[in-house]
């Protein structure tokens, strides 16, 4: 038999706060009657036997109500979509990448004879060359100098592109050249000539298929013979030192135009 303290004990460890002995306990202390009163006042139905049966516990338990703890739910963090995450989804669907819209080269081109050279000249301002335009009067110089007419004769109108202001048809850089060397080509089958000036960077680029860097050289251009590089004649005028380089380019070609007059 247990005694009161150990009773107590055993209670305790349970969780039972209140409970009432089926029989007297020897060396048990007496009952309070602040403690059997509810219990007198309000029995506790007997459950029928079915119920009892269903819901048999897994441990015998006192007559008194066991106290349950209080079960504590702890919150969960709420896991929201991260921007990171959203721009990988972006960056994963494919783009479309389109192509760059490249527009028509703007040129004006004049083909010109000097004795037994041809001239392809760059209109800076768009315009055909008057008798007092200082462009003019400095191929004029250049011509005198090569040991040329310094008149030279004008051939057809002055070469503009785009040739069309609207419409389908293909005018970039590609397009430009083919019509420029289609254009030369059928002026060199009418009469040929022993050397093709091309003079100004558009005359370079769109006949010569050069730029820049072959200044003062000589150029072979296929169906269109031999070519000499020259800068632009506003350029020369902007850039006067320019000139030096054209006169010892102009020496070292001067015997193929020469020997032609001669």
């Amino acid at each position: 038999m247990l005694n009161e303290s150990r009773r107590r004990a055993y209670m305790t460890a349970m969780q039972v706060v209140n409970w009432l002995p089926r029989t007297e306990l020897p060396f048990a202390a007496p009952s309070r009657p602040e403690l059997l009163a509810p219990l007198v006042e309000a029995p506790v139905a007997e459950p029928e036997p079915q119920v009892m049966a269903e819901a048999a516990p897994s441990r015998p338990q006192s007559a008194a109500h066991a106290v349950e703890r209080p079960k504590v739910e702890m919150p969960r963090p709420v896991v929201k979509p991260t921007v990171k995450a959203a721009v990988k989804e972006d960056a994963a669907a494919p783009v479309a990448v389109k192509a760059p819209v490249i527009p028509p080269p703007r040129f004006a081109l004049q083909l010109l004879r000097a004795g037994s050279c041809l001239l392809l000249v760059e209109l800076a301002t768009g315009e055909p060359f008057q008798s007092r335009d200082p462009s003019y009067l400095l191929l004029k110089d250049m011509l005198r100098a090569a040991g040329l007419p310094d008149s030279p004769q004008i051939i057809g109108e002055p070469v503009r592109w785009p040739l069309l202001v609207r419409g389908q048809m293909d005018q970039g850089p590609e397009a430009a050249r083919d019509f420029v060397q289609g254009f030369l080509f059928a002026r060199l089958e009418e009469a040929p000539c022993s050397l093709l000036w091309l003079i100004g960077l558009p005359a370079l680029r769109f006949a010569g298929e050069s730029d820049a860097q072959s200044y003062n050289r000589e150029l072979q251009v296929d169906g269109l013979g031999a070519a000499w590089a020259l800068p632009g004649l506003e350029l020369l005028m902007d850039e006067p030192q320019r000139k030096a380089e054209v006169w010892k380019s102009m020496r070292r070609l001067m015997a193929r135009w020469k020997t032609v007059n001669e």
